[in-house]
């Protein structure tokens, strides 16, 4: 089976250090998390082109990473500096992380997803693996989805890419935690350094996820940023 886990926000300019530190925090989760699935200390680097590049999910070779991204012909400032990284663990585990951050983009978001491959008998811990999203990366709204439920909210709720979104758990920055409905009864915790995970429902059932999503919405709690955008978060 394959689960997305993924943060977005908008413009907030970093440098290569800062997403270092962000990048090496969330592989080092990842390996914590997923004990079963054996991770490799060294994941493959991949482009839009060319062969795969080995780098060490350690600090200074993401920061070599990252810099060498930044100095890349297609690079731009306003953008953000992207990075891919693939890892193939034990049998039946494969894991992305692919992120777009530290540029001040008005129109596109910046973002981290973590793709994750399991054997079919093995659900990851998506709650948990959503909050190493907003603790490191600070999004606006983040989710734990799958094409299931992308294709049940645009079915169902008139979902569009792009929109902020819940899946079978969902993160909401702290301002958008401020509009929750009061009588909106998912289980619900803060997060470290601001915001709200919501336990919206557990992966197989779409019904309660589309539910949620449509009172966040109505409420005002997944309005998109204004666009052009001139923030990170609501």
């Amino acid at each position: 089976m394959r689960r997305l886990v993924r943060g977005f926000w908008g413009p907030r300019e970093e440098s290569v250090e800062e997403l270092a530190g962000r990048w090496a925090a969330t592989l080092e989760q990842l390996t914590r998390l997923l004990p079963q699935a054996d991770l490799p200390a060294t994941w493959d680097m991949v482009r839009a082109s060319g062969p795969a590049t080995p780098v060490n999910a350690e600090r200074p070779a993401l920061l070599g990473a990252l810099k060498a991204a930044r100095a890349a012909d297609d690079w731009s400032e306003g953008t953000g500096i992207s990075l891919r990284l693939v890892a193939a663990g034990a049998p039946g585990w494969e894991i992305e992380v692919s992120g777009l951050a530290g540029g001040a983009p008005e129109f596109l978001l910046q973002s981290l997803v973590i793709g994750i491959r399991t054997p079919a008998d093995v659900e990851p811990p998506g709650g948990e693996l959503l909050a190493v999203v907003a603790e490191n990366w600070a999004p606006d709204f983040g989710d734990l989805t799958d094409d299931e439920v992308m294709d049940a909210l645009e079915d169902e709720a008139g979902y569009e890419v792009g929109d902020p979104s819940v899946g079978w758990a969902g993160y909401l920055s702290a301002a958008r935690a401020g509009l929750l409905p009061d009588d909106l009864t998912v289980p619900r915790k803060e997060v470290r350094g601001g915001g709200m995970l919501l336990d919206v429902a557990p992966p197989g059932d779409t019904a309660p996820v589309v539910h949620v999503y449509e009172r966040l919405r109505t409420a005002g709690a997944l309005q998109p940023l204004p666009r052009p955008m001139d923030r990170a978060t609501l």
